[in-house]
């Protein structure tokens, strides 16, 4: 029984209406909002790409770097002990003077003088105490007469040695070996007691000081090796000999002084330095500079790859800078640190690595 045109296109519709429903109970946005909750893991082609470096841990020599300057070991305010006129200036303003030697005379004056009178006043006390003693023995003269005279002598005797002190301070001398820096008085002028003849310097050993930063403070120790290169790129090796212990109140600093030899007195007073400081020893790691990046607390340090895939941060600290790149402290062993990528993936981020040559 053949059917009707009619009847096999309705057939046909019903057939399609059916089909789309029930293509909508399987594969409708009910459907898709479940497979939208299971996504398929990601493929291995789809992570980020890095590229990084196998870093081999090393033992470093760490060294505190700050600036520093030169300066004397000692300076001293030369200054007359008695009243005078300045009668000679024997040493030049700015020579290297022995200890002992003479850098402004005053006038002599009466001083002589007075020296001569006491010698002669001892000579006759000396003669007196003489005949005392012989006139004693005889039973001229009582025991209580002889020690008068001798009493009498001790007198004279100190009288000549205050009146060689006062003479020999005419002579205004150099305290200790040094630079005879800057002279205060000319030929003429008038010293009382107290004022100055010049400023005396000591250049050997010569100092290099400086500040560390509180950070720094409690890696140096007195003794420790140290060099400083100065402005005109002489380098001065010497020894920590001094760390303060109390922190300058403004800048939280803590003041050093390394002791250097300058037996020539070729190094001058206050020439600027970058001064390196033996701090021990501990492992570290050479990383090239573009490595380093900041992370979201500010913090400088390197990316790297676990063994697992995943990128971490390590806060590093800077230890020496070289043409090779620089060494840092902060590392732990061996590690592949990130050299190209590192500031566009996160930490914990899993990653593909193509290990640089």
């Amino acid at each position: 029984m053949r059917l009707k045109p009619q009847y096999v296109f309705v057939i046909a519709v019903a057939g399609a209406v059916g089909l789309y429903f029930g293509a909508m109970t399987l594969f409708g946005p009910e459907a898709s909002r479940a497979d939208a909750k299971t996504p398929p893991p990601a493929k291995a082609s789809d992570l980020p790409s890095v590229q990084a470096k196998l870093v081999p841990a090393a033992v470093r020599e760490y060294e505190v770097v700050l600036r520093g300057r030169t300066e004397s070991a000692r300076a001293v305010v030369v200054r007359s002990e008695t009243a005078g006129v300045v009668a000679q200036t024997p040493a030049a303003e700015g020579s290297y003077v022995r200890k002992g030697q003479v850098l402004c005379r005053l006038a002599v004056d009466a001083r002589q003088a007075s020296l001569d009178q006491a010698r002669a006043n001892l000579r006759s006390r000396q003669l007196q105490r003489q005949a005392a003693a012989q006139l004693a023995e005889k039973g001229y003269r009582s025991q209580t007469q002889v020690l008068e005279s001798q009493a009498a002598l001790d007198s004279a005797q100190a009288q000549v040695r205050a009146a060689e002190i006062a003479l020999n301070q005419v002579n205004i001398v150099a305290p200790f070996s040094g630079v005879f820096d800057r002279r205060e008085a000319e030929i003429g002028t008038y010293l009382a007691p107290g004022q100055a003849c010049g400023t005396l310097i000591e250049l050997d050993p010569l100092l290099v000081v400086g500040d560390v930063p509180e950070t720094e403070a409690a890696r140096i120790r007195v003794g420790a090796s140290a060099k400083a290169r100065l402005v005109s790129g002489q380098l001065l090796n010497g020894r920590v000999r001094y760390v303060a212990h109390d922190a300058d109140p403004q800048t939280r600093t803590y003041h050093l002084e390394i002791a250097v030899a300058n037996p020539k007195m070729a190094v001058r007073s206050g020439l600027s330095s970058e001064v390196r400081i033996n701090a021990g020893a501990g492992p570290a790691h050479l990383v090239p500079v573009n490595t380093l990046v900041l992370d979201a607390a500010g913090r400088q340090g390197v990316r790297y790859v676990l063994p697992d895939g995943r990128v971490a941060f390590a806060p590093v600290a800077i230890l020496e800078e070289s043409p090779e790149g620089v060494w840092v402290s902060g590392l732990a062993g061996e590690a592949r640190v990130i050299t190209v990528g590192q500031s566009y993936v996160a930490d914990g981020q899993k990653v593909r690595v193509a290990m640089a040559r």
